[in-house]
Order: C-alpha cells, then structure tokens, then sequence
C-alpha cells in the first residue's frame, strides 16, 4: 500500500508534517512498515480541500486531528 501526503505550501500550512509525522508513528506502532510506503509529494491540485493524501491513488482529505481516524478506515480496514 502507498500513501503519499502532500507538503506543498498550502497543505504545509493546514498540517502536512503533523499528518506525515502521525502517520509515520501509527504505521511504527502498526508494525506495518514492510506493507505500507509512506510518501511526499508537491500539489495535488486539490489545495482547498486540506492535507491531501492519497492512498493506491485513492484521494483524501486529512488533518491532524483526523489523521486516525483516516489510518483506521483507509489503511488499516484494507490490510
């Protein structure tokens, strides 16, 4: 599975790198570092809808405060 945050600009200012530094920890406490690559990219294109994040190109919007919840019902359900 892949999971690619966006870190450019705008969704660096709505939280990015709490997002990424979250989900490097949910995926260490997980022990799914041999299942899940975790990514960066710049611009989706979808700048007003929050942290963009996609999963096997499925995209979402996250936050730091439902970056749980994301990894609960996007990564975790689907391994």
């Amino acid at each position: 599975m892949k999971i690619t945050v966006c870190i450019g600009s705008s969704c660096h200012i709505k939280g990015s790198r709490q997002v990424v530094e979250k989900l490097l920890a949910l995926i260490s406490e997980n022990a799914l570092g041999d299942k899940v690559q975790l990514g960066g990219t710049f611009c989706l294109g979808r700048c007003q809808e929050g942290v963009c994040v996609t999963v096997d190109e499925k995209f979402c919007s996250v936050s730091p405060d439902t970056v749980e919840e994301f990894f609960k019902n996007e990564v975790l359900a689907k391994l």
